[in-house]
């Protein structure tokens, strides 16, 4: 390539990255305004988390920053109506420990329990089920099956380890309790919906209800948790959705498969 040529796609580039730029604070600007002239406080990315208002454009990245602010994290449970436990700090050496951590009690705004009992989970998880119960998964099974969701079953949250229980490389965020593990969710009506059994659905009427109703509920969780993992990432999750609120700093990229 010439100096002339180079010279020129260098141009070319600074053009196309001044236009990128250009498109992305118009579409910034855009959003704002959207939030500000339909009056929802939720869309926008400066107001205060408020987990009585609808989902929005920046519920999910709130939810997230909680994490380094368990102060702020319980004080929005206790405005929602959430009852919890706080649970004692933890440390388990390495990466590993809490001190953050809640477990839902019975009552209150929420009607759903978890099953085994006793679920412990880093508050900014415990903020973004609550979310996902009230305005995903009741909706959903009230949609899809004229009835409500009366327990979640899970695979547990902390657990000391890497990722896929490796030797080594990145720790899990299950180490810090800030993820959890959703295999199934049991109606009211004694009917139930498992993650490993029904997300491929079937011939029936019943089968597609049912894998219809996962897929919502996965699709839902993307827009309250930093990271949402399902059958349709790998075989390691065939059986469960993995929900956690990694914080990712200023990249703060998001994960939904």
């Amino acid at each position: 390539m010439s100096a002339g040529a180079g010279v020129r796609a260098i141009r070319r580039a600074r053009h196309a990255l001044r236009a990128l730029v250009i498109v992305g604070v118009i579409a910034l600007l855009a959003l704002i305004a959207w939030g500000v002239l339909r009056g929802r406080p939720q869309d926008l990315p400066w107001t205060p988390l408020d987990l009585s208002q609808p989902i929005g454009a920046f519920t999910g990245r709130k939810l997230t920053a909680l994490t380094t602010d368990s102060g702020a994290c319980r004080a929005l449970l206790d405005r929602a109506g959430v009852r919890y436990t706080a649970l004692p700090p933890r440390d388990d050496g390495a990466r590993c420990g809490y001190d953050d951590a809640v477990r839902f009690t019975r009552g209150g705004a929420r009607d759903i329990a978890y099953a085994p009992a006793g679920l412990g989970i880093a508050c900014p998880v415990a903020a973004a089920l609550a979310k996902w119960e009230w305005d995903v998964v009741q909706p959903a099974a009230e949609r899809h099956f004229g009835t409500r969701v009366a327990s979640i079953d899970h695979f547990g949250s902390y657990s000391c380890r890497r990722i896929y229980g490796r030797d080594a490389g990145n720790w899990s965020d299950h180490s810090t309790a800030d993820a959890v593990d959703i295999a199934g969710f049991r109606m009211a009506d004694g009917r139930r919906v498992t993650v490993v059994r029904d997300w491929t659905g079937g011939d029936s009427e019943a089968a597609r209800q049912d894998a219809a109703f996962l897929r919502e509920v996965r699709d839902g969780a993307c827009r309250l948790f930093a990271t949402v993992l399902s059958p349709d990432y790998n075989a390691a999750h065939r059986d469960h959705f993995h929900l956690d609120q990694a914080n990712r700093g200023a990249a703060g990229w998001r994960a939904c498969r």
